[in-house]
């Protein structure tokens, strides 16, 4: 089945991070339905809030990795910036966040194949499509699909939106192959979800790939694609 043609229509626009939605272009908010449409106009007439840049953790958290996240990033000597806003839901959300960081967020999605004991969490582009055939392709394996909701909350310990490279800090059993797509790595700064829906930061990619992800054992897989 055409993953792209399964999707809801209200659904196809881009979102931060959701890993239902990345076969799509952004859609204009006119083409929603028309509950949809009112709703989502209604939200975006609001001036969608981003606060001032913070180089500390917050003082209280909202979940658990968020937490982790924090304790680990201090642990290990990787200085952040870091922006607090309203759940981010579109692409022009997620603009707004890159102008205030000086950056460009990555796209991050987690994958599974059919017998749902696979899994990757592939970080790429914001810009990128994905395709599931090319993936599967590069890597030599069996088509995959976005990994359903529960999964991601019960091994990365994130909703949907939420999609970060720090969920592997859950994944103590190293079920989650991460995948980077080289083009990531091009970038001076990596930037994503701290866990959560309304916390974005920005830390060095080499921070990334040479301190944060060797702490977790979690060694990636650089594809091009």
């Amino acid at each position: 089945m055409d993953i792209h043609n399964a999707i809801p229509f209200a659904c196809r626009f881009v979102i931060c991070n959701m890993t239902n939605i990345q076969f799509c272009n952004v859609y204009d908010y006119a083409m929603l339905l028309p509950l949809e449409k009112q709703v989502e106009r209604e939200r975006y007439n609001k001036m969608f809030y981003v606060s001032d840049i913070k180089e500390k953790a917050p003082n209280s958290y909202k979940t658990p990795l968020q937490e982790m996240v924090y304790e680990t990033l201090t642990k290990l000597e990787i200085s952040f910036e870091r922006v607090e806003t309203d759940e981010a839901i579109s692409m022009e959300d997620c603009i707004e966040i890159n102008k205030k960081l000086n950056m460009n967020m990555v796209k991050t999605l987690f994958l599974c194949n059919s017998q749902k004991n696979k899994f990757y969490l592939f970080v790429t582009t914001a810009e990128k499509p994905f395709k599931s055939k090319d993936f599967s392709k590069v890597l030599n394996i069996s088509r995959v699909s976005f990994a359903p909701q529960e999964l991601m909350q019960n091994i990365l310990g994130v909703k949907i939106g939420a999609a970060t490279v720090f969920g592997v800090l859950n994944d103590k059993e190293n079920l989650v192959e991460i995948v980077l797509d080289q083009d990531v790595l091009l970038e001076e700064w990596y930037g994503c979800s701290d866990g959560t829906t309304t916390g974005y930061m920005k830390v060095k990619t080499e921070w990334i790939v040479t301190k944060f992800l060797p702490y977790t054992k979690h060694m990636p897989n650089v594809i091009k694609i």
